[in-house]
């Protein structure tokens, strides 16, 4: 199911694909999703919510696996990817795609007010906490504090939002 509010813009080049897994998408009032943004029901039933006045940038792709819950008022920057799934692959005589996916750490949650810089990836079980700012190019997998600063890969802390 797909909910898109109606004061929601949502280009007409993004592609929201429903689930037939029963996997709930909802879109509030004032999100902006741009063109080339990709949401796609992967790996799992976990719903999708994206909070009021919320912008994902051109590329960006969201896969429901366990879920993604993102807060107000989030910028997210070109080309990021949110992948909240892990798969299997121990087994080398089974294909990767035909092995099971693992149970989930969470899905990725995204509180009020973040920025996540350009090419970041977001993993099953990340928690970036309110205020908190992620720099272009990073990996996150763990909970994140409110109003830190971040960058780089492996990801630091390197300061806080006063």
């Amino acid at each position: 199911m797909i909910e898109i509010h109606a004061e929601a813009r949502v280009s007409h080049m993004a592609d929201i694909e429903d689930s037939v897994r029963g996997s709930r998408i909802c879109i509030a009032a004032g999100v902006v999703i741009d063109s080339f943004v990709k949401i796609k029901p992967a790996g799992g039933t976990g719903d999708i919510f994206v909070g009021e006045n919320s912008i994902i940038n051109s590329g960006c792709v969201l896969y429901t696996g366990n879920g993604i819950w993102i807060g107000r008022d989030v910028a997210i920057a070109a080309n990021c990817t949110f992948a909240p799934v892990n798969h299997a692959y121990q087994d080398k005589k089974q294909l990767i795609r035909q092995q099971r996916f693992l149970p989930s750490k969470g899905g990725v949650r995204v509180e009020d007010d973040v920025w996540i810089g350009a090419n970041c990836v977001l993993l099953d079980g990340a928690i970036l906490r309110q205020g908190c700012v992620i720099g272009a190019g990073a990996t996150i997998r763990g909970e994140l504090d409110a109003y830190g600063v971040y960058v780089g890969n492996p990801l630091r802390k390197i300061g806080e939002r006063k």
